[in-house]
């Protein structure tokens, strides 16, 4: 009697805390924007690899070339939106613990990680609605080294570019075993795809994971650099580590090989936008 009683109650609170079908919906275009983001950065680092026109930018400098474009301005209101979708759904990950990261130190660790996406996809999210409304910058680059200024000229200022840097290197590490060990497809169901929807989530995710996540580990150097240096300069986002690979000797070929890796990573959290898990405590 007490069993079934119990089994009653936990059907009941899966039932409570199953998620909304409006929240999953707004997840899975969350993921399709940030998606996009990124397999448009790829594609105008590609050409620039392939000295088409294009060029190694960031994802504020991506927005800005997509409103010079014919209806760009709709798509800039449309990956605003994506991404303000994509903030609630990692703020909810963060809050209720959807995905059973528990309160363990790894939980909380990446309870933490996906606080600091939700302001990170924040500020691009208000960047793209403020050029989509014409009132964004057209100078790019500043905002990063004058926030890397201002910190260090605060107490502690380097030891917190540092600690930020350790951590961008961390998840892009944990990014970069993610991809090559396919730990990823264990986020989708799997069941609801055919033979070729699986080999591309595959494949995309596996390029791409280990792409984003070496630019990541670079990304967070240039971090410690500037922690070790006192130079702002020091300091680079996206753009300045798509840049460095380009510098370096065969590096048209290295930022080509990278830029097709970013697209497939688009393609990956396009795929994931639609066949990610999305419950509490159940798979759906």
């Amino acid at each position: 009697m007490s069993t079934t009683a119990s089994s009653n109650a936990q059907k009941a609170k899966d039932a409570k805390e199953e998620i909304k079908p409006w929240i999953r919906r707004l997840a899975r275009f969350g993921y399709m924007a940030k998606g996009v983001v990124y397999a448009l950065v790829g594609i105008l680092a590609f050409m620039a690899a392939i000295g088409v026109g294009g060029k190694t930018t960031g994802t504020s400098g991506m927005l800005r070339s997509l409103a010079g474009v014919p209806s760009g301005n709709i798509i800039l209101w449309i990956i605003g939106i994506g991404l303000i979708c994509y903030i609630v759904w990692v703020f909810i990950k963060a809050i209720k613990d959807p995905t059973n990261e528990g309160t363990g130190a790894k939980g909380i660790i990446s309870r933490i990680g996906y606080m600091v996406s939700g302001v990170v996809y924040g500020a691009l999210a208000l960047n793209a609605i403020k050029i989509a409304s014409n009132a964004g910058s057209s100078s790019g680059g500043g905002s990063k080294q004058t926030m890397s200024a201002k910190l260090l000229a605060q107490p502690f200022g380097a030891w917190i570019i540092g600690a930020i840097g350790v951590i961008i290197i961390g998840y892009g590490l944990y990014e970069f075993i993610g991809g090559a060990t396919q730990k990823f497809l264990k986020k989708f169901r799997t069941g609801e795809m055919d033979h070729h929807e699986y080999k591309v989530a595959k494949n995309s995710g596996t390029v791409g994971l280990i792409a984003r996540g070496s630019v990541l580990g670079l990304i967070g150097y240039f971090f410690v650099q500037t922690a070790i240096t006192s130079d702002p300069d020091q300091a680079k986002g996206l753009d300045g580590a798509l840049s460095e690979v380009a510098s370096n000797p065969f590096g048209q070929w290295i930022l080509g090989v990278v830029a097709a890796g970013l697209i497939l990573y688009g393609v990956y959290q396009i795929i994931r936008g639609r066949y990610e898990h999305m419950s509490f405590g159940k798979r759906k």
